[in-house]
């Protein structure tokens, strides 16, 4: 009679047991959950356009950014990456941003129709897939959310922050990113001016145009336009050239420039990350590789 005392008192704690599992599956489910609700309703981003300013949520807003910031095509694991520094740049600009190249360029749901056509559905789900499997991850430096800049392509190096803009950034240094040499198709860009557009754009008669120093990685730091010094950033932005990255040929036709890379190069190559992902890196080796001593986590955490 004791054994079968003993037997029925086993399974009932069994049962119970059992039971506890069930409910603390049920409460961590629920919590979760809850936890994603109001993450959602928390974290609404400020997106500035022409006409409006329009209200959405965190992870919605970066399937439009992912969208408008990098090409689809590219692998999973350099979309991921894409996915945080844009996540953790709205996050440092305390969710107010605008739709431009000045942020972050968004795009919004008809817009992506528009761009993607018949391959619509499948690229939303690539980028939702990207956004899903990165959820509310972000980058902090010493505590804080860093400035995750990133731009198209490099010389084969990113850029100081200090040598593009001002201020020192430690966890904004020159990396290697020879890929982007090879895998970005664009990589190396000719633009040429008459003698006429380059004095009218610098507001001299007869130019005299001179590169007279670079930084350690390569890109130009000063220039002298008849004895007045400029810096590789200001003449980029004067001529709307690709890059700070550039040199300077006197043809027959004018001065011709010749770029490498696209954008301000500092922060992650967007090329470099595909190269990366291709080379089967992680999207968090990627980030580690671009952004210095950073640390990568969940804001829910």
């Amino acid at each position: 009679m004791k054994t079968i005392y003993a037997k029925l008192l086993f399974v009932f704690v069994l049962i119970f047991m059992i039971g506890c599992l069930h409910y603390q599956d049920a409460i961590t489910f629920i919590k979760s959950n809850y936890q994603a609700q109001n993450n959602q309703k928390d974290y609404i981003v400020k997106v500035k356009t022409k006409s409006k300013t329009l209200e959405i949520p965190l992870e919605e807003y970066l399937v439009g950014v992912v969208a408008g910031e990098m090409p689809v095509s590219f692998e999973e694991e350099a979309l991921k990456a894409q996915v945080v520094a844009s996540r953790t740049f709205v996050l440092s600009r305390k969710m107010n941003v605008d739709n431009t190249t000045n942020s972050q360029v968004f795009l919004t749901d008809s817009q992506m129709k528009k761009n993607w056509g018949n391959q619509y559905k499948e690229n939303k789900e690539k980028v939702e897939k990207a956004v899903k499997e990165t959820s509310y991850e972000v980058m902090t430096y010493q505590g804080k959310y860093i400035s995750a800049m990133f731009f198209s392509s490099s010389n084969g190096k990113t850029v100081n922050c200090e040598d593009y803009f001002n201020g020192e950034v430690a966890y904004l240094k020159s990396v290697d990113s020879h890929w982007d040499l090879t895998i970005d198709p664009g990589n190396i860009r000719y633009k040429t001016f008459t003698k006429t557009q380059l004095a009218n754009a610098f507001g001299v008669k007869s130019p005299n145009i001179e590169v007279t120093s670079h930084t350690e990685s390569g890109y130009v730091k000063n220039v002298t336009v008849n004895g007045k010094t400029y810096t590789g950033r200001e003449v980029r932005e004067k001529l709307g050239l690709a890059s700070s990255c550039f040199q300077i040929d006197l043809t027959s036709k004018g001065y011709k420039f010749t770029t490498k890379g696209s954008g301000h190069g500092v922060g992650m190559s967007q090329y470099g990350a595909q190269a990366m992902a291709k080379e089967n890196k992680s999207y968090k080796e990627i980030l580690h590789h671009y952004y210095q001593n950073v640390e990568i986590k969940r804001i829910d955490s």
